[in-house]
């Protein structure tokens, strides 16, 4: 798969998914906390805990998660990782310690990450609005030590699916951007310095009473970030036709006829190999990385 194909998720406007990302979250959807629960167990597949972490974005990961995460792993160092200042500030707030507790091993911290580097990055329900994820992969690579891995979820392209049909029986433009696909999410991962990727996926059905409830979770979730979609604000008149149109055309569900939307939800987790050395006249390699290799080159 060419590079071209892999830097940019299709059709995602990178502005307006910033400004999302920016947004201050007074708390996390319901999905992503699900999400991140169901994410958990694939911990289990590491028999080593880790002594160093950060959490990516927990604003949008979710404050139940980082609860858990924090009682599964009580020795180890966590870092929040909030590049936006105001979620920075508010992560603090919500999720941050006394100093004389942060300092201490075990710890939660703000600010840069350890030289030494981090034994796992946590990324939940993150890499669907990033419209560069090439680079943000290449971060979570410089940030981790060797044999450090990252655990990541994701939206995947049959998510929405029932609300694509309801938008094209109105003629209006779909409602989301296109999501990119497991495959390519671990040639990504691959291309970005990591080895053993391992990805699986799974669809998760909610149903809803009336399409108001729908709108309001979706309203968690995200924002219509879609490069080509309506560029003007939309009336109240506008939504009103939508609720109705989601009423009309909604797939509902057999068992009780309540309106239900699926997601497919990505799993990932992938390892930071030892550097390989390029063959020439001259090379190079970071200092924290060299000592690894010297560390590794010991123990054989």
């Amino acid at each position: 798969m060419s590079k071209a194909k892999t830097a940019l998720p299709p059709t995602l406007d990178a502005k307006a998914a910033r400004k999302w990302l920016e947004r201050p979250q007074p708390q996390a959807a319901w999905l992503s906390e699900e999400v991140a629960r169901r994410m958990q167990q694939r911990l289990d597949w590491f028999r080593q805990p880790p002594r160093t972490w950060a959490h990516w974005h927990p604003s949008d990961s979710g404050l139940q998660v980082q609860a858990s995460l924090r009682q599964r792993y009580p020795k180890a160092a966590c870092w929040l990782v909030e590049p936006n200042p105001q979620r920075a500030a508010l992560a603090r707030q919500r999720l941050g310690e006394p100093w004389w507790r942060a300092w201490r091993r075990g710890g939660v911290h703000m600010g840069p990450i350890p030289d030494e580097g981090l034994d796992m990055v946590w990324a939940n329900m993150l890499l669907h609005h990033i419209a560069r994820p090439l680079d943000l992969m290449g971060q979570w690579l410089r940030s981790l030590a060797i044999d450090g891995f990252v655990m990541f979820s994701t939206l995947g392209p049959d998510s929405l699916r029932q609300l694509q049909v309801v938008h094209r029986q109105m003629g209006w433009g779909q409602p989301g951007p296109d999501l990119t696909d497991m495959h390519d999410w671990g040639d990504m991962l691959l291309e970005a310095g990591f080895a053993q990727p391992v990805m699986d996926m799974e669809r998760i059905t909610l149903t809803y009473a009336n399409a108001w409830d729908m709108l309001t979770d979706l309203r968690t979730l995200g924002r219509n970030t879609r490069c080509d979609r309506f560029a003007a604000c939309r009336s109240r008149g506008w939504q009103q036709a939508w609720l109705q149109a989601v009423e009309r055309f909604g797939e509902r569900s057999d068992s009780d006829g309540r309106l239900q939307l699926v997601f497919e939800v990505i799993y990932g987790h992938a390892v930071k190999p030892m550097p390989r050395l390029p063959m020439g006249s001259e090379s190079t390699v970071s200092l924290r990385d060299m000592r690894a290799m010297l560390g590794q080159t010991k123990s054989n």
